[in-house]
């Protein structure tokens, strides 16, 4: 893996390794289509019926999630680890912090292995499936010693730590650019939780 650009919030501190990998893009998706966020109120609902919406070239599942209405819930699609990366997971959110970017954490639902912060909301889903586009000569990048990788999406940026057991995915909606400024406040409990396996190269 090789690392790229970063930049992050004056008094954060962060180191950064930066080289770029020329590779071929996907089409953009909306920021929170894989994770299955619903971040608006609606009114409640017991089922949370799935819809097959085309985007770019191929077709993505969509869960149309629900926010309680009043309560200020972000809805997410929970990742279905198994038991191992699970275990990891469970040590990482125990460790999250209640602030990102200065944005204060909010209540996830179900949020066993999800959560979030700010209003439009960061997520933060762990034990995600490996990204589409990961590839062996992908981009990688550093902060802090954590490996992420870095995917351009309708809305913001989509980061996916690389070389651990498991995958931790944190979207950033685009109001808050540098998005890649989340990273150095999450990676340190990445880095203690989640043990690197293959470091960025």
């Amino acid at each position: 893996m090789h690392p790229g650009p970063h930049n992050h919030p004056p008094g954060r501190r962060a180191l950064v390794c930066v080289s770029r990998v020329p590779s071929a893009r996907a089409p953009a998706r909306p920021i929170h289509v894989r994770a299955g966020v619903h971040d608006a109120l609606l009114p409640p609902s017991p089922r949370r019926p799935s819809l097959l919406r085309a985007v770019g070239q191929g077709a993505v599942l969509v869960t149309l999630a629900t926010l309680l209405a009043g309560c200020g819930k972000v809805a997410v699609e929970e990742p279905t680890p198994g038991p191992e990366v699970a275990q990891v997971c469970g040590a990482v959110m125990a460790a999250l912090p209640e602030e990102v970017l200065d944005q204060g954490r909010r209540s996830v639902e179900p949020g066993l292995l999800s959560a979030a912060w700010g209003r439009p909301a960061i997520v933060l889903r762990c034990g995600v499936a490996a990204p589409p586009g990961l590839r062996d000569d992908s981009e990688c990048l550093e902060v802090n010693d954590v490996g992420w990788y870095a995917e351009e999406a309708q809305g913001g940026m989509i980061f996916t730590t690389i070389g651990r057991p498991a995958f931790v995915e944190v979207s950033v909606p685009a109001r808050f650019a540098p998005e890649s400024g989340a990273l150095a406040d999450l990676s340190d409990v990445v880095s203690q939780h989640d043990p690197v396996v293959t470091p960025c190269q």
